[in-house]
Formats: C-alpha cells, structure tokens, sequence
C-alpha cells in the first residue's frame, strides 16, 4: 500500500479563462476534480475563497490549491527494472519498453510504469481519481502499451504542475519512429491537419472525425523506403505531433493508407514485428524548474530495427540524429 503526507498548497499563477479549466490545465487533473476541489472550498484567488468553478479570471492572479490527499490506493511499489534517461528532483525520463502500461487502471494493478516507479520513489499525489478507477502520481502524458519510448514523469507536484503546462501550450516537440506497411505514396515530408475523435461503434478506438472530435496536426517524415514486392512502398518514417490526441500518430498513417505495421487496431499483424512498429524516439520540454531544455532521446529499438532490416530495408544514417528547428 502506497500512502503520502497531504503536500503543501499549490502556488500558482493564473492565466485567462474560467477558474475551473485554468485550473485542470494547470494542475494536470481533470475539469471534474477541479471543480470538485472548487466546491469544498479548497481553492483560493487573491487569497479569497473561489465561490464557483465558472468564474472568469483576467489573467495573473494569485490561485492557491489544497490538493486533498487522495483515495487509499492499492497499488503495490515493485522492484522492476528500467531504463533510466534523466532523472533529478523535478523528474525522471524512463524509455518504457513496449507491453507495459503506462499506470494502473481497472483490471491492471501491476507490471505498470507506476508500479515500477513507487519501487525506486515516492511521487506527488496528482491521483487524478476520475471514477475509472485510474491511479496515476507523476504521470503528465503517456504511451500505449505497444509503444515503446521516451516518457517523462514529475517528482514533486510543483513540477508536475509546470510539465502540464508546457504540454498544454505545446512547450515540448515530440518525434516518433515508425514503420508503415500499407503503402507509402510520398517522396517528401507530409503533413496531416485532421480532427480525431471517439470511432462512433467501435469504442476502443479513435478515427478521423468521430465523436468530440479535436484538433490534430502531425508532420511525416520518410527516413527510408522499400518496395515490398507486392507493388507498394514500406516506409521508416518520423512522426512529429504538434498535438497529442489519443492513438494520433496511428490514426493519421491509417487515414493515410498507411497503417503501422504491427497494428491490429489499425492495421493488421505482421510475421516480422510482434507489436506495432511506433518509438518514441526524441522529446524535447522545457525543465519544470530551471526553464532549460531537455533533449531527451531514446535510441531505435532493436525489434523494430530487425523488423526493417528482415523486410529488405537498409537503415539511414540520420536514423538517430534530429534536426531541431
């Protein structure tokens, strides 16, 4: 069982819009959570008692939270082993390995990312307790299951706060390694400016448009290709979102007959690579703390780069390098 002293108030400045957004985007949790705190009174503007979760914020006020400590949470520290990339007392850069889960949720209370972290350290309480039943202390974005990657995780709630932030206002620049097996039709970099939402039959997976559908923009980029006999071009290419919707990159080289070789939510099974062909290769973000620029990398894994090779492909010498704008 994992338990934590309540944290001292949150101290944070305010940016226009409603308290109750301002907050969840700020805080990391969600708009319900946020409003929930709102409505016990745990909220302050200006030193003043929030009286409601609509009021509307100029800009540059002085928001004081009492995160409550959350629920009891039964999940267990475990003794996992991983691949740490950066780590100091705002946060820790893991490269996940693919197959697990980035924090328990129902059915899967163990052999996750947090699991694996509550065993070397105790994280903030950002709990984020939803009514799903997830438990995530840390955690300010994730990677699915099969993708392997650089991901980051805070330490104190100060720094979880502030790596929110930076991805809300899209602070950070994320770059992906994939290989495509539906046919690659570009000689050059393409970009994909479509809206994903919730598929409206199939629940489990997200489709261009869909349900609430939101903003999404990612930038491919061909790094190799190779014919693959049957009259089509595999691709090793680089995804850079510019947003981060749920199974975008997958999405996008769906919509663009070229699926993920590798995906059978969006694609189908392949003989050479036992999970979808997806790494989160680099991430750059700006330090919670020290406002310096972490360059984050996590090099190609080998069973994507024995996957290109076995489909005929020759890896490219910038395969590892990024040029950054």
């Amino acid at each position: 069982m994992n338990a934590f002293p309540a944290p001292s108030p949150l101290h944070l400045d305010a940016t226009p819009g409603r308290l109750d957004a301002v907050l969840a985007a700020l805080t990391g949790h969600s708009r319900s959570q946020v409003a929930a705190w709102i409505a016990d009174g745990l909220v302050q503007v200006d030193h003043e008692v929030a009286a409601k979760a609509s009021l509307k914020l100029r800009g540059g006020e002085g928001l004081t939270v009492q995160v409550p400590p959350p629920p009891e949470a039964s999940v267990e520290p475990e003794q996992i082993q991983l691949d740490v990339l950066f780590e100091d007392e705002a946060l820790i850069a893991v490269n996940k390995p693919p197959g697990m889960i980035t924090h328990p949720a129902p059915g899967v209370r163990s052999g996750t990312l947090v699991n694996a972290l509550l065993g070397r350290m105790e994280l903030p309480q950002q709990t984020d307790f939803d009514g799903e039943g997830g438990y995530r202390p840390g955690i300010v974005h994730r990677l699915d299951k099969d993708t392997s990657g650089v991901i980051v995780v805070a330490k104190t709630v100060e720094a979880h706060a502030r790596l929110a932030a930076a991805f809300k206002d899209r602070e950070t620049r994320k770059s992906y390694l994939a290989i495509v097996a539906g046919g690659w039709k570009a000689s050059g970099p393409v970009r994909v400016d479509a809206p994903v939402g919730r598929h409206p039959v199939q629940r489990q997976r997200m489709t261009v448009g869909g349900a609430n559908a939101r903003d999404a923009q990612t930038l491919f980029t061909p790094l190799a290709a190779h014919p693959d006999g049957h009259g089509r071009t595999l691709a090793l290419v680089r995804a850079q979102p510019r947003t981060g919707r749920t199974h975008q990159i997958r999405v996008h080289l769906a919509h663009l007959g070229s699926p993920i070789l590798g995906d059978t939510v969006y694609g189908r099974a392949s003989e050479v690579m036992a999970r979808q062909a997806l790494h989160a290769q680099f991430l750059d973000l700006p330090h919670p703390m020290t406002g310096e620029l972490l360059h984050l990398h996590a090099p190609a894994p080998d069973d994507l780069l024995s996957a290109w090779v076995a489909l005929g492909g020759t890896l490219p010498d910038t395969l590892e390098t990024l040029e950054r704008s």
